[in-house]
């Protein structure tokens, strides 16, 4: 399986400039490409990727395109690559040959977007020198701070800038599955606000906040943001010191989730998790606690994680009514206001919602998995 290895890398201000360029001459291509298809659309024709790679040699011969030659040449194919890919994304999913939510046609790239790259292949004979730096073609050696060891050769490496100015590298590499131990745990999560998580074995995880808890510093940088001329030094300064702001609290997430779930996937031989519907639900009076949750990510780490390590994952049905089954007797009591945190059943049980909730989604999750198996769903009689 393939995996992204991510490492801070600190250009000099000479390769900060080389980098300024590729990344200028990456999106005239993009953009120029997007253009001639466009209006070949309009012509009722079709533009081949053969030929808008024939068209780019051609380009880097004229005077309007002289400086295209200044960059490496994989950088510009990687470009069109890009739009081609982008277009089959898009093709696919109004055909819903794609699976997902739907995709947008691509648009023009802006030389003032917050986030920036490139990308060099193995054609481009990249390397990591034994000084432990990063050789790119026609930019130099980049020093790297490496975290860890890459687990094999890199097939490809992408040079990232973000809103907050820093430098990244990120590697393409190949990596073996790695099966952990056998366990005899399996767990359902319940995701929600209050608490982050509550695991159908009874363990909770509180929900951090980091939004919440850096909305004070976050509104200080917007305040000074907005009282800067437009167009000014400073404000370009203050902008950055938003990103970086930002940054922060999306890194802090990041590693939190990195954890939690790395956690939940060494201690489980199965997890089943709900299907939420994260778009329409951030599209509610929610909004902001559903984004800074970050249940997407987590259950997307979840996955990965699990595929890695030979764990079985699996989502229940968005529209399982796990908040209204008794788990007890299996009878259906109906919806309930979020307010209501715990209820007493028909039975007699007095439930807590979401362990309740958890509860129900490890049996739903663990009756679809070994069905899926051809397993034995109900016990034997």
């Amino acid at each position: 399986m393939q995996l992204r290895y991510n490492f801070r890398v600190y250009p000099t201000v000479g390769q900060q400039r080389s980098l300024a360029q590729a990344f200028g001459c990456s999106r005239v291509v993009f953009n120029d490409a997007l253009a001639i298809r466009q209006q070949a659309f309009r012509e009722g024709r079709r533009v081949s990727d053969a030929e808008l790679s024939k068209l780019l040699t051609e380009s880097k011969k004229t005077p309007q395109r002289l400086w295209l030659a200044e960059v490496s040449a994989v950088v510009l194919q990687q470009a069109l690559a890009d739009l081609n890919t982008a277009y089959r994304n898009f093709f696919g999913s109004v055909t819903g040959a794609r699976k997902g939510g739907k995709v947008a046609p691509p648009r023009f790239r802006s030389r003032k977007d917050n986030r920036q790259a490139i990308r060099f292949t193995k054609n481009a004979r990249f390397a990591v020198t034994a000084g432990r730096k990063l050789r790119l073609p026609k930019i130099g050696d980049v020093a790297v701070r490496w975290s860890r060891d890459l687990p094999s050769d890199p097939s490809s490496v992408t040079l990232v800038k973000d809103a907050a100015g820093r430098y990244f590298a990120s590697f393409v590499v190949e990596v073996d599955e790695q099966p952990l131990p056998v366990s005899d745990s399996e767990v359902g999560i319940d995701l929600g606000l209050t608490t982050f998580a509550v695991l159908s074995n009874g363990k909770t995880i509180d929900n951090p906040r980091f939004l919440r808890r850096a909305e004070r510093k976050l509104g200080k940088a917007q305040r000074m943001l907005s009282r800067k001329e437009k167009g000014g030094k400073n404000r370009a300064k203050a902008r950055v010191e938003v990103a970086r702001a930002h940054a922060r609290v999306a890194d802090t997430r990041r590693d939190w989730a990195h954890k939690q779930s790395t956690m939940i996937i060494r201690d489980n031989q199965a997890v089943f998790v709900e299907d939420l519907c994260v778009k329409g639900l951030a599209r509610t009076r929610l909004a902001k606690s559903v984004h800074d949750a970050g249940w997407g990510m987590f259950t997307r780490m979840l996955e990965e994680k699990a595929a890695r390590y030979g764990r079985v994952f699996s989502k229940v049905d968005r529209f399982f009514p796990s908040s209204q089954l008794c788990s007890v007797c299996g009878v259906v009591s109906g919806k309930k206001p979020l307010h209501v945190r715990e209820w007493m059943c028909v039975c007699g049980t007095v439930h807590d919602r979401d362990l309740n909730a958890a509860m129900n989604i490890h049996a739903a999750g663990r009756a679809e998995w070994l069905n899926a198996c051809g397993g034995t769903v109900s016990p034997a009689a």
